[in-house]
């Protein structure tokens, strides 16, 4: 590889290897620590070999292009494996491919694939397959709309030989890569994969009941280093107190995205690991609708809502603060100084809202995905917030499918209280959302030098002007207030003490080929 694109993509991976993340155990072991000569060697305890895990929220898409929620993605990083795939210090490792290759351009990515992987069906993976997930990607079978957005830069996918798989791109892109942990599927099974989901990973699908259940068990052809569990089932249970019932009364090993507030229940007899969520929880505002088609307005709310006592209330403190659409794992990009921006300042607020003509506030609906017990608390102190500049804002608990449809994709809101989560660690992901012709951008931000610096960031090979553009990106949308940038929350993970092996990521994934039985 050149030795200027190699520096650029050099300085990206270092910078995603910097240390983020902060664990802390209540009678359990260093989630980090290697496997123990037992579990490596697959013998099951007197538990069994099964875990059943809680989740907050129902499996949006078994399809592994079309999933839209983290939630989603972060169970099916279990089944599905890309040419690479997610590793857990931020960046990427290699999977169905075994080697890559750049050109000096930026323009040309050569993939050698690995030898023996085979799907969950039993077939072998084979360059035609490769070929025909990488095409369904850049929208074979939607009409021509990549299913990913980085696809959209894909001018040629072609297949050199039985091993090879060249892929051509019309712009330089130095976070291309990332965009190849998209899971490998059988060619030709696009229209039967949401129903059979077949991959490659390190777990086989087994089932699923909408609202209920998932189960996936030990791929035991896997190419890797086979998972220790021979069976996971996802529970989902929407209602917090009955996630933490559940860990209690011993009908579940395991939880994930547990409330801080709800630590103390289970303090003592779990293991509780704490690390941030990897998103970032916002005040999200439609830009395109009044009130919050004004910036003044938009700035108000930022001086009227005091962050560090929302993340005392719902986080216990351990939130980490945020100021911009970039949270703290990113740290090559994240600005701190951004989160001083706005700080609580009650008469600022209403002297605003008085110069866009609202001097006695107005009524507003916040809509929240009523799954998620941190955002409806989160909005609930946001409403008690609001009350000193006379804005009455209303709580709307929705399912969140719902959410989903009415406010993700739909646009058919004034204000949510949501988290927005990064599938790979690149600026590119979290910042794109926000161009005004992007598809996703569903807070309908629209600034035309915010479109300009993120469209040269993703172009640029220069990694020092990259990080520059990306983070004057990240100080437009709070100079704009484009939504009120409140935190990355504490996320809580607890696990039955005999569990151990847990890998925590940098972005939103659920790695279960770690987690075991302690010998």
């Amino acid at each position: 590889m050149p030795s200027k694109l190699k520096r650029a993509l050099l300085l990206l991976a270092v910078a995603a290897m910097l240390p983020a993340s902060l664990y802390g155990c209540t009678g359990g072991t260093d989630p980090s620590q290697s496997p123990t000569a037992s579990a490596q060697s697959g013998e099951s305890s007197d538990h069994g070999n099964s875990v059943t895990v809680g989740i907050a929220q129902d499996l949006d898409s078994l399809d592994p292009h079309r999933a839209v929620a983290a939630g989603s993605t972060e169970v099916l990083f279990n089944i599905f494996e890309g040419l690479v795939k997610a590793s857990s210090d931020g960046g990427v490792r290699e999977a169905v491919a075994s080697d890559y290759q750049v050109s000096e351009d930026g323009r040309t990515y050569t993939f050698t694939l690995r030898e023996g992987v085979t799907f969950h069906n039993g077939e072998p993976v084979t360059v035609e397959d490769v070929v025909y997930t990488l095409e369904r990607c850049a929208g074979s079978e939607n009409d021509g709309t990549p299913l990913i957005t980085a696809f959209s830069n894909v001018t040629g996918i072609e297949a050199t030989d039985d091993s090879h798989v060249v892929i051509t791109l019309a712009e330089p892109s130095l976070e291309f890569i990332y965009s190849l942990t998209a899971g490998i599927i059988p060619a030709g099974s696009g229209d039967t994969i949401a129903q059979n989901p077949v991959g490659t990973g390190p777990f086989r699908f087994v089932s699923y009941t909408p609202q209920d259940s998932l189960v996936m068990e030990k791929n035991e052809a896997y190419w890797g280093d086979p998972a220790y569990l021979d069976q996971v089932t996802f529970r989902i249970i929407t209602n917090s107190d009955t996630l933490v019932m559940s860990l209690q009364s011993g009908s579940l090993d395991m939880a994930i995205h547990v409330p801080n507030t709800q630590a103390s229940q289970v303090e003592g007899q779990f293991t509780v690991v704490e690390d941030t969520m990897k998103l970032v929880q916002a005040l999200y505002l439609n830009n395109a609708v009044e009130p919050f088609d004004d910036v003044r307005v938009r700035q108000a709310l930022c001086y009227a809502i005091d962050v560090q006592q929302i993340i005392d209330f719902v986080c216990d403190g351990a939130g980490v603060p945020v100021g911009s659409t970039i949270y703290p794992a990113f740290t090559q990009y994240y600005m701190e100084e951004l989160t001083q921006a706005y700080p609580y300042d009650v008469d600022k607020a209403k002297q605003l809202l008085a110069d866009a003509g609202y001097p006695d506030g107005f009524a507003m609906d916040i809509i929240v995905p009523g799954n998620y017990a941190q955002h409806v608390q989160t909005g609930e102190v946001i409403a008690e917030q609001l009350k000193a500049v006379g804005i009455t804002a209303n709580i709307v608990q929705v399912e969140w499918e719902t959410w989903v449809s009415q406010v993700y994709q739909g646009r058919d809101y004034q204000a949510t209280v949501c988290g927005v989560a990064a599938s790979d660690m690149t600026a590119r992901e979290m910042l794109i959302r926000y161009v005004s012709d992007y598809r996703n951008n569903f807070i309908n931000f629209n600034d035309e030098e915010y479109d300009q610096a993120v469209n040269e960031a993703i172009t640029s090979l220069d990694g020092e002007e990259q990080e520059a553009l990306y983070k004057r990106a990240e100080t437009i949308l709070s100079e704009q207030a484009a939504s009120v940038w409140l935190q990355d929350l504490c996320d809580l993970t607890v696990m039955d003490p005999a569990l151990e092996g847990l890998t925590l990521y940098r972005t939103y994934v659920l790695d279960m080929s770690t987690i075991r039985y302690a010998g």
